[in-house]
C-alpha cells in the first residue's frame, strides 16, 4: 500500500517539526506572539504560488467560487496552527504533540458526513486504538492532571485541521491535486497578509529580523521546508485512501515526537528534553504498542 509512504511522510517530518517549532518558541517567542512565526509560513505558501502556477497553469482555471473555498481551508489550517504554537508556547513538545489525536475522531465524523466514507469494524477498533495510545500520553504521570487551556487550544486545532482537511479532499479529488494545493497556498499567504496588516504583529516580525535575521531565517526557511513536506505528503495520501484512515496514520506523530526528543535528551540536551524517568518511559512504551497495534489494524 504506497500511501502509506506518503501517510507516514507527514508524522515524521511533523514530529521533527514539531521541535524545531518548540526551539523556535523557546528561544524567539517565548515573551511575544507566536502568531508572529505564521508570518513565516505564510511566506513560504507564497513562494510556493509562482512554482506551482509555472509546472500547471490550469490552476487558474478553477472557478472563483470553489477557489475562495479552497482558500478558507488554508485560512483554517492557519487558525489551527495558531491554537498548536499557543499551547506549545507554555507546554513541552511530547506533551501538545498527543492532543492532535483528536484529529481522527472529527476527521471521521466530517468524512461520513461530508464525503460518505465508512470504514470496516477492524479499521474502525485500529483507529481507536491510535487515538486511546495518544491519549495515555497527553495525561500527566504523577498526579494525572488535566490543563483545560491547553485541552481546549488543541481540540481547537485538531477539529479546525478535520475541517481543512476535508475541504481539501473534495477539491482535491474532484478537481486537481496541484489545483487545490495552490488555492490553499493562496489562503495561507492572505493569512499571513492579514498578521502583518496588525500593527503589534507587524512591528514584533520586523523588530524580530532586524535582531536576529540570519538565524530565524535559516531556522525558519528549513523548518518549514520540513513542514511543507510533510504536509504535501499527507495531502497526496488523502487522494489515495480515506480521510480517517491518512489522519489515524498522522497520530503516529506523537511517537516520532517522543523518539526524536529522546535523542535530542541523550545527544543535544541544549535543543531539547525529555523526562526518561521510568515511570515516563512505561507509559509511553504502552502508548507505543497500542498505536502500532492501531496500525496494524488499519492496515488489514
Amino acid at each position: 500500500m504506497h500511501w502509506l509512504f506518503y501517510a507516514f511522510s507527514g508524522p515524521v517530518l511533523w514530529a521533527a517539526s514539531t521541535h524545531v517549532d518548540k526551539y523556535l518558541v523557546e528561544r524567539y517567542f517565548k515573551h511575544s506572539s507566536v502568531a508572529v512565526l505564521l508570518i513565516f509560513t505564510a511566506l513560504i505558501g507564497l513562494i510556493m504560488l509562482p512554482f506551482i502556477l509555472y509546472w500547471q497553469p490550469a490552476v487558474l482555471a478553477v472557478g472563483w467560487k470553489d477557489a475562495s473555498v479552497i482558500a478558507f481551508s488554508g485560512v483554517l489550517y492557519m487558525a489551527a496552527m495558531y491554537f498548536y504554537l499557543e499551547a506549545l508556547q507554555a507546554n513541552e513538545a511530547s506533551v501538545v504533540a498527543p492532543f492532535f489525536q483528536a484529529g481522527p475522531l472529527f476527521g471521521y465524523a466530517l468524512a461520513y458526513l461530508v464525503l460518505g466514507e465508512t470504514l470496516t469494524h477492524t479499521q474502525l477498533g485500529g483507529g481507536g486504538l491510535i487515538v486511546v495510545g495518544g491519549l495515555l500520553l497527553s495525561v500527566h504521570p504523577r498526579g494525572g492532571r488535566v490543563r483545560l487551556k491547553l485541552v481546549l487550544l488543541m481540540l481547537f486545532c485538531a477539529f479546525t485541521l478535520a475541517v481543512s482537511s476535508v475541504i481539501f479532499k473534495v477539491f482535491a479529488v474532484r478537481d486537481e491535486f496541484w489545483s487545490t494545493a495552490f488555492w490553499t497556498y493562496l489562503g495561507e499567504a492572505l493569512y499571513g497578509f492579514w498578521l502583518l496588516a496588525l500593527p503589534a504583529q507587524r512591528h514584533q516580525f520586523f523588530g524580530l529580523l532586524r535582531i536576529n535575521t540570519g538565524a530565524v531565517l535559516s531556522v525558519n526557511a528549513a523548518n518549514e521546508l520540513i513542514n511543507l513536506g510533510g504536509g504535501l505528503g499527507m495531502r497526496y495520501a488523502l487522494l489515495l485512501a480515506p480521510l480517517s484512515l491518512v489522519q489515524a496514520i498522522g497520530s503516529t506523530t506523537t511517537l516520532f515526537v517522543f523518539f526524536f526528543g529522546v535523542l535530542l535528551s541523550v545527544f543535544l540536551p541544549k535543543l531539547g528534553r525529555e523526562d526518561l524517568t521510568v515511570r515516563d518511559l512505561l507509559q509511553k512504551g504502552v502508548s507505543a504498542l497500542l498505536i502500532a497495534a492501531g496500525v496494524y489494524l488499519i492496515n488489514r
